[in-house]
């Protein structure tokens, strides 16, 4: 088992049946619930159901999918923890990707003023990603994480068992975090996520160290900003131009998952880098053609003028600019960079013709 410290919870890398049993052993709650989506509860509940006794566990099933993390989906969890009969004593444990973690994380943040929760993530993007910092939210009209806050839970239990239960396409989205950690803070990650892509994302590849490693790098940066102050900017690399292609897709007949998303806002992203000489033109080259090894959609980026209309809504924005955060170097990042409508247009032609 490997354990990350952070200020006032721990993230445990391993057995999470074993992990959870002892974290309850320290606690006295008056009753526990662990919320699913019809995915987790078919494929990795039965796991930790096969290993010990939560017979007595209250389970909350919710439909899985983005388009469900809203404040209607919100409500049923809360009803269901009232009619439950939950007080201020008891646990919500989320069991599921980053949907899940996030709107679990808010409901237990917000019922009664707020429950304890631990956060059980079981993609690959939620155990490197969702599983630091204490960001909870749900999205509202279509734009994502647009209402949350910041709560941290009481535990995080990471278990690459749930990782055999993921397709390819899910593996893929997950590593994009791993490769983004390495490029803006870890240049041996990013040396690691390069062989691990050459070799199509093997599961056996993602081993506790690399989970480790890349959940260290989102650690340390989260533990210096915990409220996205300054620093911790750096880690939106690719999600400002990725968060808007990822929006404007649900519209179309092939939605981006997350992490699919994010690539194409490396890339775009990479190349605003180049342009605004912050970057030098082989980096740029060697880095987005490893991106785009992993996942490329030129489609995905066509309509220019609508993305941009999504990107002008982003939480990140301020007095009504848009900004972004890239690598300067490999390993390195800088943020609060202005980017205009004409370049972010460019850089989706970029992204179209690479």
């Amino acid at each position: 088992m490997k354990i990350i410290d952070c200020q006032d919870y721990s993230i445990s890398i391993g057995h999470s049946a074993d992990a959870i049993q002892v974290f309850l052993k320290s606690k006295e709650y008056s009753k526990i619930a662990v919320l699913v989506d019809d995915n987790t509860r078919k494929h990795c509940l039965p796991l930790w159901m096969d290993q010990m006794d939560i017979s007595s566990w209250t389970i909350i099933e919710i439909t899985s999918g983005e388009e469900h993390k809203n404040l209607k989906t919100c409500e049923y969890i809360w009803k269901r923890l009232l009619m439950a009969g939950f007080d201020r004593h008891s646990l919500l444990i989320n069991l599921g990707g980053g949907v899940i973690g996030d709107m679990g994380g808010f409901c237990a943040s917000t019922y009664m003023r707020g429950i304890d929760f631990v956060q059980v993530p079981t993609t690959l993007l939620s155990q490197v990603d969702a599983s630091v910092g204490g960001k909870l939210g749900i999205d509202l009209e279509f734009v994502k994480n647009i209402v949350g806050l910041f709560t941290n839970p009481k535990a995080v239990l990471v278990d690459r068992q749930f990782l055999q239960t993921l397709d390819m396409p899910q593996i893929r989205s997950g590593f994009a975090e791993v490769v983004k950690h390495g490029l803006i803070a870890s240049e041996d990650l990013w040396n690691r996520s390069k062989v691990i892509a050459k070799q199509g994302i093997p599961i056996s590849a993602l081993d506790n160290e690399l989970l480790h490693d890349s959940i260290l790098v989102k650690k340390q940066v989260v533990e210096k900003d915990p409220k996205e102050k300054g620093l911790r900017k750096i880690l939106n690399f690719g999600h400002t131009v990725g968060h808007a292609v990822e929006t404007y897709s649900w519209s179309t007949d092939k939605p981006l998952l997350h992490g699919e998303a994010i690539y194409i806002g490396m890339v775009c992203e990479n190349y605003l880098a180049y342009t605004k000489r912050k970057l030098h033109r082989k980096q740029l080259d060697d880095v987005n053609a490893v991106l785009k090894s992993i996942f490329y959609s030129p489609q995905a980026t066509r309509n220019g003028s609508e993305i941009w209309k999504i990107l002008l809504k982003d939480k990140k924005n301020k007095l009504d600019k848009a900004f972004v955060a890239f690598i300067d170097q490999i390993g390195s990042a800088v943020y609060d960079i202005e980017i205009t409508r004409e370049e972010v247009m460019e850089s989706l032609f970029y992204y179209q013709k690479i």
